[in-house]
């Protein structure tokens, strides 16, 4: 497979092609076709190659750092903007679930190179002053330009969100789970411990018994938004479901025990319907689609650990269901946008980790569904699937660079599209998220949903429709 033909060249306009009079057109449909030039793991392929070949440096340590938070597909840095002098754990940065991705993706590969990378650039987060390792607490970010720490994204630390601070821990402690019982691995399980004690005990609950969305640095409750004003969604965030996450995984492992924690925030959860706000730090919106999904991605795990089948069914029919109206079956001015998820109705453009996490949604849901519904495990598949082969069209220049999401409705303003086209693709994107998180959806399809087959002594790895999306050769004297 050419990984070449997944670029759209940033000089080069886009082909209209001109047919006789046909057949009338079959209604839209969300799903969309493989493309047999450009597979999702060759997709993920790029945007790893970008990261680590555009967007990180070696430090006096021989740590990997992270140029910026912000780049344009060159690899620059675009320190205009808010993320561009930022790097670190925190949110649009994410440090240690981009390590973490690259850290999989090179076991999967056989790459070792890419598990030191990724090493490094972990160990640059454990050793670099974000942790405190006594408290568990965590600063997001460090400017680049000063290496002063900052808790939020506006390079300030008058506030922070205690949920993206809580999936640091998360991310952390899943790494952990990769590494065994290596040093560093016992150091990442006592940061994520300590973290969700310093939630516990520190971050004020909120009147409708949730989460708040932002506290200052001593957990009380901070009501405004970055730029000021009242925040309407300091209470209805779904950046509490990371704290839920967290506590979950935790009690599973052994590690704590936040059972009763858990059962209450579900239950807060339910009786309000679901809390569907925004995530995103800088956005504000009832319904954002990247809460469904992690909404699911928290309760399906929940309901297996309390044990609770209304759990289960509410994370289905309210959360994974919940992601349908997002759904766009259609290209839009005249842009590919069908088979991608649209953030929200304020915001309407195609963020590209957004619609990673919804595809790993739907992934994790196949694999729950198949020994038991497997026509609905096929439908969740092929959901999933059409997602990262829509995200596979938006890679553009020649050294990987995902977008960071796809406008096809003008809505941040066409001098920020690629070619400055008046509908498009953003021309910058957060390496470690909206460039790579392809890769998390991605592995998970091939380690726990493809079907392998061997023959000539290779081994193919096959999507449920029969399309090729990886082969290997396999070592010599290896036997099925």
């Amino acid at each position: 497979m050419n990984a070449l033909n997944c670029f759209r060249f940033l000089s080069v306009p886009g082909f209209v092609w001109l047919a006789a009079a046909a057949e009338p057109a079959a209604p839209p449909t969300f799903h969309l076709p493989a493309d047999p030039a450009c597979s999702i793991v060759d997709s993920v392929q790029n945007s790893l190659r970008f990261t680590l070949g555009w967007t990180v440096e070696r430090d006096d340590r021989r740590h990997l750092v992270s140029i910026s938070s912000f780049v344009n597909p060159q690899g620059e840095v675009m320190g205009w903007h808010d993320f561009g002098n930022l790097e670190g754990p925190g949110w649009a940065a994410n440090a240690v679930g981009g390590a973490w991705e690259i850290w999989g993706w090179g076991r999967f590969h056989g790459r070792p190179s890419w598990q030191a990378d990724a090493l490094a650039i972990l160990d640059h987060v454990l050793d670099g002053g974000f942790l405190d390792e006594d408290t568990g607490f965590i600063r997001g970010y460090r400017e680049t330009t000063s290496g002063e720490f900052a808790l939020n994204y506006k390079h300030r630390s008058d506030w922070f969100c205690p949920g993206s601070m809580a999936k640091v821990a998360f991310q952390l402690l899943g790494f952990a789970g990769d590494l065994g019982d290596a040093p560093r691995a016992r150091r990442m399980r006592n940061l994520a411990v300590k973290t969700a004690a310093w939630i516990a005990s520190h971050v004020e609950e909120v009147p409708n018994g949730w989460y708040p969305r932002r506290v200052t640095p001593g957990g009380e409750l901070y009501r405004k938004s970055p730029e000021g004003g009242d925040d309407p969604f300091w209470q209805t965030s779904a950046d509490g479901l990371f704290i839920v996450q967290l506590q979950a995984a935790l009690t599973a492992q052994g590690l704590a025990d936040y059972r009763e924690v858990v059962r209450r925030k579900v239950a807060v959860f339910r009786e309000l319907g679901g809390i569907f706000g925004s995530i995103n730090h800088d956005t504000y919106d009832p319904h954002e689609n990247v809460a469904y999904s992690v909404a699911f991605r928290t309760l399906l795990p929940v309901s297996r650990l309390l044990g609770d089948t209304a759990v289960r069914d509410f994370a289905y029919a309210k959360c994974l269901a919940g992601l349908d109206p997002f759904k766009m079956a259609e290209d839009r001015n005249g842009v590919s946008t069908r088979g991608l998820l649209y953030m929200e109705k304020s915001w309407d453009t195609a963020y590209l980790w957004e619609n990673a996490e919804a595809a790993l949604a739907y992934f994790e849901a196949a694999a729950d569904l198949r020994p038991t519904d497997p026509g609905r495990s096929r439908q969740c598949e092929l959901d999933g699937l059409t997602i990262l082969r829509a995200a596979a069209k938006h890679h553009y220049g020649t050294y990987g660079f995902l977008t960071e999401g796809v406008d096809w409705n003008n809505h941040v303003g066409q001098e920020h599209h690629i070619n400055q086209a008046e509908f498009g693709a953003i021309q910058y994107t957060e390496p470690f998220l909206n460039n790579q998180h392809i890769a998390e959806p991605t592995l998970f399809y091939l380690e726990h949903l493809a079907r392998r087959t061997k023959e000539a002594g290779e081994t193919r790895w096959l999507d449920v429709e029969g399309n090729e999306l990886f082969r290997r050769r396999d070592p010599a004297g290896s036997r099925e």
